[in-house]
């Protein structure tokens, strides 16, 4: 079977990161991002966008 040795060191190191706070997301959420910040680079966020209402005939109809 194929291996693909950059996943595998991706998913290695997010173990590690994730054994280093006891698996609790928050924390490893907020590691992230203090990480982030520190870094000096400018980071770009787009607010969510709804998703478009479609003109389609719903799936369920009403009676």
């Amino acid at each position: 079977m194929w291996r693909d040795e950059i996943l595998e060191e991706i998913y290695r190191i997010r173990e590690e990161h994730a054994r280093a706070f006891n698996y609790d997301l928050k924390a490893i959420c907020d590691d992230l991002r203090q990480r982030q910040k520190a870094s000096g680079r400018t980071i770009v966020s787009k607010p969510l966008r709804r998703p478009r209402q479609s003109h389609k005939k719903s799936l369920s109809p009403t009676v």
